[in-house]
């Protein structure tokens, strides 16, 4: 019983940890990265798609994507996807190939994007607490169905508290690794 509660909340918690490496991905350095039209959804045919189902997306150099769809009639609704985002970039068509330069961040832009990986980083911390007070809970209903002893009760908090702590170590190694990112020029 105390096996599958410490399983679960590890398990969890490594998710957790995955899905702030992900939306960590989805923030901009001023270095051009596939990730980084991930959230763009483009309108294909009545349904909306994710941009990487109709394109293929390249970093031609550090500073510019390279988007080249599929089929030749996407090339305006691929361009028209990227302007409606949230990305703030303009994107320049030749022929087939849609080029989206990333300019330089400014400074008060990083800052913010600071503040927006802080953000992020203090939510997957909350996720993280939360799972191991759903696993100390689990571990005092087995108590109170007296199905643990309390020694037993103690060290199975004490296991969870250290999985707790590996995971909140893991969670700021990624910030600190993002704000890094952010801050260089």
């Amino acid at each position: 019983m105390i096996e599958d509660i410490k399983k679960d909340a590890a398990a969890r918690m490594k998710k957790s940890v995955e899905s702030l490496r992900l939306e960590l991905t989805k923030i901009r350095t001023g270095r051009a990265h596939p990730n980084l039209l991930d959230h763009v959804m483009v309108d294909y045919y009545g349904s909306t798609v994710p941009i990487n189902q109709v394109a293929n997306i390249t970093v031609s150099d550090p500073r510019t994507l390279a988007i080249t769809p599929w089929e030749k009639g996407m090339v305006a609704t691929v361009e028209k996807a990227i302007m409606a985002s949230d990305l703030g970039l303009t994107p320049s068509t030749a022929g087939t190939v849609i080029r989206l330069p990333l300019p330089p961040l400014t400074e008060e832009r990083r800052r913010e994007l600071v503040k927006v990986v802080k953000h992020e980083g203090e939510q997957a911390r909350v996720a993280v607490r939360n799972i191991r007070r759903d696993a100390n809970h689990d571990t005092k209903e087995l108590l109170r169905e007296k199905e643990l002893t309390e020694d037993q009760a103690r060290h199975s908090e004490d296991d969870i508290q250290k999985l707790t702590d590996h995971a909140i170590a893991e969670v700021d190694s990624l910030l600190v690794i993002k704000e890094e990112e952010l801050m260089a020029i």
